[in-house]
């Protein structure tokens, strides 16, 4: 019968989940094992048959399923079936939480009961205490004058009060709904009093998942007015959810969201609808295109599935009632300045890789499309893009095979150009559709002499299918712009047809010097590569929607072809020289280097060949002699880099374009510093030189706080583009943060302002708002 006795008073003693908002419920007699030996350790055990109680007293100790208990008396009454434990009461449960109090009195079927002075350490570090709590009808824990915190006590000075608490005059758990209820509550902050709420509820910290309200949220902006936000959840299932919003707007009125998720075991997927009936549309302004509707609205999906180990299927696509709403009202997700959507379906397999996609780009911009700075009616439709490529993994007459497919179609609805002056100064698209084919192949293998002297021999052929469809009416109203005494419209023509095949050599030779304290590697390198002339180079209609961006610098020296996509083809016999070096020092410090030239042999140079664009304009290649490009970067074990990249006029040597990078650390501050420099391109519609620097400084003052500034400066326009600066302090239950930015117009000396703050309280959720704009034009 003792033993009985024992092992029940243990069994009910080590029960501190009830009183505990990190579990569950309560513990059951049958979740312990049946089979659990007890240890009990005391000064004195009796037995008091007339008052039939069983008593463990001085400096108890019992082990039982891995939990453990320590109090001063442990006393369990047969006849009230009652456990009752006093004096310094400690208990630890196998999953690490711990409760302590100054007396624990609960029935044996752990329904009811009773606790003083009760304060609690759950395993993920929060905390509660209270005068006393009580439990009733097995489901029910009320915390009388009880505190929450997620913030660890101050080890030097206990009594501190923590950064934030929340005190309740009642702290109502309920184990059945799996809700905590605060009633005449208050939030403090540092031991100092905020807010007070007469009542608020959220779910038991045990529920991943649990419907009702989350953490309201505020905003600013000068043309909405103040916003606040408040979201409910709806938690229908494990694997779906649906979040519904409504924000209120001072000026503008109610904006609706809704967001449905749902997961499956191979992907998930998400749709978000929105919309509002603006109040005020006037307020944008009647150069706005926000202010031109009065009811806006989106619906925007995104998703992703994996097929098998190496297929990925996914969508994120965009639809609004125009082109700015989602951008204006902060749609979370749907907010980027250029909203990419896209349909995929990709592989990867080792080295070989497919790619499949559809796309239209969304330009979020708030001028309307009448203005000549419009963009958004300019943007293509490409259905699809395709690539795919294949290595084989058996070498091929000792050498590497690669195979490249791609194919693109690009459809658009209106011309795309830029205006400069009032002036076209490139055709970025044409109105109508460009379609291409592309299969290419190439070869190669590397031979090593005795002296190190590394030969390359490469093979590359490829041939093109091309189809154009563009509107009659647009081709015929460009016919007046001419490129080198050239119409677009009396070039244009519906197909083309071109290959190309490519012989070239590469040769290398890395040479090592080293010594006691460092090695160093100098490696002359050049490249030849002999071909016919590109077919159709001289035609203006060819399509060229992907290689309108053309950087020559040390990094695209030594590439076999320079253009940066497949519309434009290199052609003719082209040379390329340099020199690579890298050296290794035995402080820890490294560099390297590299410096070069290209040389146009024979042929018709591409780079010189006038396109829609103007993509061989001002790249330095456009001469038969390129220009310089080089390269040389710094390292340090301590944390400082150095870099520099510029190119360099062939004949004079002028910088044409440079750009400077360093970064240190020194103790808790980190730099960087960045310059650039463009030389005038007039085709492009840059008419005068560009010049940025940008600056960048982070400093940690200590543990928890750190400060961030940043900067950019036109030199060319004196005008400080942007600037931004913020501090932020964080620890394990606080997060605050408050950031300014600043930018301004280079051409209007148009000023815009946005001041935002961040607050993120661990277990309870995050908080914060945001201005934009609150100045226009100084």
């Amino acid at each position: 019968m003792g033993a009985t006795a024992l092992a029940t008073l243990c069994t009910y003693t080590l029960l501190p989940q009830a009183p505990t908002l990190a579990q569950t419920g309560g513990l059951d007699v049958a979740d312990l094992p049946q089979d659990a030996q007890m240890l009990l350790t005391a000064e004195n055990l009796i037995y008091d048959n007339d008052l039939n109680t069983i008593t463990a007293a001085g400096g108890v100790q019992i082990e039982y399923a891995g939990n453990s208990l320590v109090a001063d008396r442990v006393v369990y009454d047969r006849r009230t079936s009652r456990v009752v434990a006093r004096g310094r009461v400690q208990i630890i449960e196998q999953d690490g939480n711990k409760i302590f109090a100054d007396e624990i009195d609960v029935t044996d079927d752990f329904r009811d009961g009773f606790v003083n002075a009760l304060r609690i350490e759950t395993v993920d570090k929060t905390y509660f205490a209270a005068e006393s709590a009580e439990r009733s009808r097995g489901q029910l824990t009320t915390f009388n004058n009880g505190v929450y915190t997620a913030c660890e006590p101050c080890r030097e000075k206990p009594g501190k009060p923590p950064i934030w608490q929340i005190k309740a005059q009642k702290i109502i758990w309920n184990g059945e709904s799996k809700t905590v209820r605060f009633e005449g509550s208050r939030f403090e902050f540092f031991g100092m009093p905020i807010a007070y709420l007469p009542f608020f509820e959220v779910a038991d910290p045990t529920v991943k998942r649990k419907s009702g309200f989350l953490i309201p949220g505020a905003s600013y902006k000068k043309e909405m007015g103040v916003g606040v936000s408040v979201p409910y959840y709806f938690a229908f299932s494990p694997t779906y959810d649906l979040t519904v919003t409504g924000t209120y707007y001072t000026r503008q009125g109610f904006l609706g969201e809704a967001e449905w998720r749902q997961r499956f075991d191979n992907g998930q997927y998400s749709i978000k609808i929105a919309g509002i009936k603006q109040q005020e549309p006037e307020a944008w302004g009647a150069n706005s295109v926000n202010g031109s509707e009065t009811g806006r609205g989106m619906i925007g999906s995104k998703g992703q599935f994996r097929i098998n180990p190496r297929w990925t299927f996914g969508w994120d696509v965009l639809a609004q009632t125009d082109k700015n709403f989602s951008r204006t009202y902060g749609i979370d997700g749907f907010s980027d300045t250029v909203q990419t959507s896209q349909l995929y379906l990709t592989g990867l397999d080792d080295r070989n890789f497919f790619d499949l996609r559809a796309y239209h780009f969304d330009i979020q911009e708030d001028v309307l499309d009448t203005s000549p700075n419009a963009r958004n009616d300019k943007q293509p439709w490409v259905l699809p893009s395709f690539d795919y490529s294949y290595t084989p993994d058996e070498a091929v007459a000792g050498g590497e095979l690669n195979f490249d497919v791609n194919v693109q179609n690009v459809y658009r609805d209106s011309l795309s150009q830029s205006i400069v002056n009032g002036d076209s100064t490139r055709i970025d698209g044409v109105e109508g559709l460009a379609s291409r084919m592309t299969a290419e192949a190439e070869w190669k293998r590397s031979f090593v002499s005795t002296g190190g002297l590394v030969v390359t021999p490469i093979l590359q052929a490829r041939g093109d299918a091309i189809y154009t469809d563009y509107d009659a009416t647009t081709v015929n109203g460009v016919t007046s712009f001419e490129l080198n005494g050239t119409a677009v419209g009396s070039d244009v023509r519906s197909s083309y047809y071109r290959y190309m095949a490519t012989a070239g050599l590469e040769a290398r030779w890395p040479i090592l010097f080293s010594t006691s304290s460092a090695s160093h590697v100098l490696e002359p390198m050049a490249q030849i590569f002999l071909r016919p002339d590109a077919p159709y180079q001289d035609r203006l209609g060819i399509p060229n929607e992907d290689a309108q961006s053309l950087v020559f610098d040390a990094t695209t020296l030594f590439e076999r072809d320079k253009f940066s996509g497949y519309d434009r083809i290199e052609g003719g016999t082209r040379a390329n020289v340099g020199i690579r070096y890298s050296g290794s020092f035995a402080n820890g410090w490294t560099t390297q280097g590299l410096f070069g030239q290209s040389y146009h042999l024979a042929g018709a140079n591409p780079y010189a060949q006038t396109d829609l664009v103007h993509a061989g304009a001002y790249s330095g290649l456009e001469t038969d002699v390129s220009d310089f490009v080089g390269m040389i970067g710094i390292a340090s074990p301590n944390g400082f880099a150095f870099s520099a990249g510029a190119r360099f006029d062939e004949k004079t040597f002028d910088i044409r374009r440079t750009d400077l990078k360093t970064a240190a650390t020194f103790g808790q501050l980190t730099t960087s510093l960045q310059y650039a420099y463009i030389e005038a391109q007039p085709l492009y519609g840059f008419e005068d030189d560009r010049q940025e620097v940008t600056g960048v400084a982070k400093v940690r003052f200590d543990e928890n706080w750190s400060g961030f500034a940043s900067g950019t400066y036109d030199i060319e326009s004196q005008t400080l583009v942007k600037n931004n600066y913020g501090f932020s302090y964080g620890d394990e239950c606080f997060i605050y943060s408050m950031t300014y930015s600043r930018s301004k117009n280079r051409d209007t000396q148009e000023v815009s302002q946005s001041f935002g703050f961040r607050i993120s309280l661990r277990t309870i959720g995050d908080f914060g708002t945001s201005s934009g704009d609150l100045n226009t034009s100084f």
